[in-house]
């Protein structure tokens, strides 16, 4: 037997371990891809939960989906650690005898798919269109940026971390100053600036 044939005749003895070779690695990529898919839907869940929960005011499921020591970080610069945080930052702004917000109308996009990290932690990213009804019966639409960090414990995601921000050089009080100053209302103007920014405040509560 000639080496050529020898050579031909062990290339065809190892084509089916080649082919078994390719078939695992493939199964391998569909199961994975097939694991990511089914985390990136569980995220999906939760993005609408949370969505219809802020919409609604249920505070309690709001509370059910973060972390026990999430960090949030509002559109007025406040920052809230934890699920008492988050409770005592609701009372102030939608609960309580005198709220900031009557209702709000929130509708959260992303810009992509979340970033995946083994498995138990993602990022995710996006905007979202917001309707305010304050108090004193005025209406705001902005559109703020947010971003959130997710942990995935006992087969379910968590928010561990979310920030919410606003473009600051355009938004509804930095429109109604204008119109106030255009107006001859600058008093009035500054009285409205130091209701805070965005939504407003009723003075700083110490972090939690």
């Amino acid at each position: 037997m000639t080496r050529t044939a020898a050579l031909i005749l062990a290339l065809l003895a190892a084509a089916p371990a080649f082919a078994d070779t390719q078939t695992d690695t493939a199964a391998v990529q569909n199961t994975q891809n097939a694991d990511s898919e089914a985390l990136h839907n569980e995220l999906r869940a939760l993005r609408d939960t949370m969505q219809q929960a802020l919409n609604q005011r249920d505070l309690d499921t709001l509370l059910a989906h973060v972390a026990d020591d999430v960090v949030f970080t509002t559109m007025n610069g406040d920052r809230v650690h934890g699920k008492d945080g988050i409770r005592a930052y609701y009372d102030k702004m939608l609960g309580g005898a005198n709220p900031v917000v009557q209702s709000i109308e929130a509708e959260f996009k992303v810009e992509q798919l979340s970033h995946l990290y083994h498995g138990n932690t993602a990022v995710a990213f996006g905007s979202s269109s917001d309707r305010y009804r304050l108090t004193g019966g005025e209406t705001w639409t902005v559109e703020p940026k947010w971003s959130a960090t997710l942990v995935r414990q006992d087969g379910r995601w968590l928010i561990a971390d979310f920030h919410y921000s606003v473009n600051m050089f355009d938004n509804p009080v930095l429109a109604a100053q204008r119109k106030l100053l255009l107006g001859g209302g600058a008093a009035a103007a500054l009285a409205a600036a130091a209701a805070g920014f965005l939504l407003g405040r009723r003075g700083r509560t110490k972090a939690v």
